[in-house]
């Protein structure tokens, strides 16, 4: 096997058939502020069957009628994957199953002293009995079975081994290692999951609360496991389940073990990140802002001249792009990729005053963002850049009634979609200076939101560009502060940072996103990310 910068690894794993369960759409739920509309788990688990996801569980269908609708509307889309929910250890679980036509049921059941005793009150002998019994009636439906030992890692392990043996025997299709609290390490793992599988199939459900998340998934497929239970950018309660992508990229470029599709993790993450609201971290593997983004001199001119000088592989890999960030440590190398990202050509005069300038801006505090760069280059080659989008007017109201703006924007004909412009309007842009002008009005919850509404029905096709940061500073005081409004918008893996001072919010808002639009829908789709604190 050869892996992704042509070497070969390293190391090889025992067990190199290797599947995957995800629960983003149930215990990724459980995370704090997730709530996902039906709609929203179809999108994810549309994504998750285009990366090639074994075992989706769509949710917990013992929770409520509006859960198990959300479950239906999964299983209505008739994917290749396996469609599980999740269900404690009633009858009654298992039947609200069967009512959402779900594939399979995970069966939740204790394992370990505290959670028999003391969460269910009941006892060892008491809990192998309704498994039995449980496990029996979900395979007379027709299901497929999964029996996860709940808490599993804190559980007295002959004992976790009888469950496991009389869950298998009673015709479970595996029995699942849960390292419920993110308690165990790998020593812990191996040594359980390798007396578990000698009974049967094993999967491992791990979670992040000591940072072992990965690690610990990795120990129990060396032990014999062959699912892994994760979750997508590692959602979930707490500190998270392990996150998919980081195992999905650990088996195949550390041990050679390929799985899913690599190349559609970063637009499976970013779905997940729209949906649940739950950015990740920048510092992130996989997903994260920063994880192929490069700032210091010395590392962004060995990368431009050897792509395997700073990465482990390369951001093609896993559906993204290399990006170059300026700030205090930037040299010429850097900054000249930069701009040549823009499609600016510099002399190396202007080159060294560009720098210049950047490292000033920065070392003042300030995050060097893209709009800064090209303002910073315009100014010193004294060049102007052709606008595709600019602001004219903005007007909004707010109050008692519903939040209403209207804008009107100079349009370039050519970034709008051959539906959004029509042939008029494109012979009104040839008579003029190439373009049209577009009103639009929106709603919204504020006069913000309403005027960012009324931009996006202006730019029609222009949509996919979204805001995915959005931050508001007062920088004098009194009633009349003039505030600055920084907003950070993104198209698909590009990403620029714009930021407008006004005495009106709405307006700086307004004018950051426009120029912001403007910045990504230039011919040369930008890659320059701000640093990141």
């Amino acid at each position: 096997m050869t892996d992704l910068f042509g070497g070969s690894p390293e190391h090889a794993l025992s067990n190199a058939d290797v599947s995957f369960l995800d629960t983003t759409l149930r215990d990724g739920e459980q995370a704090p502020g997730v709530s996902l509309t039906p709609e929203e788990k179809v999108e994810i688990a549309e994504a998750l069957e285009r990366s090639g996801v074994s075992v989706v569980e769509a949710g917990s269908a013992c929770t409520g009628e509006g859960e198990r609708a959300a479950i239906s509307r999964v299983t209505d889309l008739g994917l290749d994957a396996t469609v599980t929910s999740f269900a404690r250890g009633l009858q009654a679980d298992i039947d609200s199953a069967l009512g959402c036509d779900v594939d399979g049921v995970n069966l939740v059941v204790p394992s370990s002293d505290r959670h028999v005793e003391r969460k269910v009150g009941s006892t060892r002998a008491e809990v192998l009995d309704s498994t039995v019994e449980l496990v029996e009636y979900a395979n007379e439906h027709g299901l497929w079975v999964e029996v996860i030992g709940e808490d599993g890692s804190r559980a007295d392990l002959d004992y976790l081994a009888e469950l496991a043996e009389v869950a298998l025997d009673a015709g479970a299709d595996r029995f699942c290692f849960a390292d419920t609290v993110g308690h165990a390490g790998p020593e812990q793992t191996a040594e359980a999951v390798e007396r578990l599988a000698a009974l049967g199939p094993v999967s491992a459900h791990t979670h992040d609360d000591l940072g072992l998340g990965v690690t610990n998934a990795l120990a129990a497929v060396e032990a014999g496991a062959d699912l892994v239970h994760a979750t997508v950018n590692g959602v979930g309660e707490r500190a998270g389940n392990v996150a998919l992508e980081e195992v999905v990229m650990a088996l195949s470029h550390v041990y050679g073990v390929e799985t899913l599709d690599t190349e559609t993790l970063y637009d499976l993450g970013s779905v997940v990140a729209r949906t649940t609201g739950m950015r990740p971290a920048p510092n992130k593997a996989v997903t994260g802002a920063n994880a192929f983004a490069h700032e210091s001199g010395i590392h962004t001119d060995g990368t431009l001249k050897d792509d395997r000088m700073y990465e482990p592989y390369p951001p093609e890999a896993v559906g993204r792009e290399r990006r170059l960030v300026l700030g205090k440590h930037a040299g010429r190398a850097g900054v000249r990729a930069a701009l040549a990202e823009h499609d600016v050509d510099v002399t190396e005069d202007e080159l060294g005053t560009v720098v210049g300038r950047v490292k000033d801006l920065a070392e003042r505090g300030r995050r060097v963002t893209d709009a800064d760069l090209l303002a910073i280059a315009e100014d010193v080659t004294g060049r102007e850049r052709d606008r595709r989008v600019e602001l004219v007017e903005v007007t909004a109201t707010a109050g008692s009634a519903t939040p209403t703006a209207s804008v009107r924007l100079d349009v370039d004909p050519s970034v709008l979609g051959p539906e959004d412009v029509s042939d008029a309007e494109v012979a009104e842009a040839e008579e003029s200076d190439g373009t049209v002008e577009r009103v639009a009005s929106g709603t919204g919850s504020g006069p913000v939101d309403a005027a960012v509404s009324a931009v996006r029905k202006a730019v029609g096709g222009a949509t996919d560009v979204h805001l995915t940061a959005y931050h508001v500073d007062a920088i004098t005081g009194g009633t009349d502060a003039l505030v600055t409004v920084e907003v950070t918008m993104a198209r698909d893996d590009d990403e620029v940072t714009v930021a407008h001072s006004d005495a009106d919010i709405t307006r700086a808002s307004v004018a950051a996103m426009v120029d912001a639009l403007d910045r990504l829908l230039a011919d040369a789709a930008p890659r320059l990310a701000p640093a990141t604190d």
